[in-house]
């Protein structure tokens, strides 16, 4: 019997993150149809990419062509890149909440979004606290695949200079050599891994709805 192909959603595929997911999809034969989703064009056409352009902020403008079978909603800001607090929100909770509501309304059932380690609602920390709100709202929709994953420092070449992300990630690569056990979490993840492991999940399941930066790596290497 032939498999039917799927349609998937991409939010953020213009970030380091979503850009190879993209790349991902675009070989991957289950995959006849990817609509993306961005404030600019990724580039060169490819007749498998559908692309809509606009603000993100009013994701209810593209109510009639989000549809599909799964979304991968790779959203997200930084401290550094956003310190207004308020933007912030309405960029890593607002945009994914507004994803979806729409995956809800157009009977999407498999949902995977890039949260934080350390997501908690209830947390002190804003920038936690957001991420743990962002969680609990987008599971309120009762989608019937719901995945958040919680990475750590996400490495890798961006296009924007931040020099003290830089340097911190330098000095991740030395911490990293001794953060074992149950410290293996806290080590920095490349985004190739988080792509990889999201394609696994969408396809196979997972036992959880949250997975820790570990546990993505390892299902990003059970994928291999």
């Amino acid at each position: 019997m032939k498999t039917q192909k799927k349609t998937a959603i991409i939010l953020g595929a213009t970030g380091l993150t979503g850009g190879i997911l993209l790349q991902l999809l675009l070989e991957d034969d289950r995959y006849e149809k990817i609509k993306l989703f961005s404030r600019s064009s990724v580039g060169p056409p490819n007749e498998k990419i559908e692309e809509h352009l606009g603000d993100l902020m009013k994701l209810e403008q593209f109510e009639s062509n989000f549809t599909g079978d799964e979304v991968f909603c790779c959203i997200g800001t930084t401290k550094s890149k956003t310190p207004n607090k308020e933007v912030y929100r309405n960029i890593d909770y607002g945009i994914p909440v507004a994803a979806a509501k729409l995956s809800a309304k157009h009977a999407i059932s498999s949902f995977l979004v890039i949260s934080s380690m350390g997501a908690n609602a209830k947390s002190s920390v804003f920038y936690n606290r957001v991420k743990g709100e962002m969680e609990a709202a987008v599971q309120k929709e009762y989608l019937g695949k719901t995945y958040m994953f919680r990475p750590s420092l996400i490495g890798g070449k961006r296009e924007e200079k931040r020099a003290g992300e830089w340097i911190f990630k330098q000095l991740m690569k030395v911490v990293n050599l001794v953060l074992a056990g149950p410290l293996q979490k806290f080590r920095s993840i490349q985004p190739e891994t988080i792509a990889t492991a999201m394609v696994k999940v969408a396809n196979d399941g997972f036992e959880s709805h949250i997975i820790e930066s570990d546990t993505i790596k390892k299902i990003a290497a059970s994928s291999d």
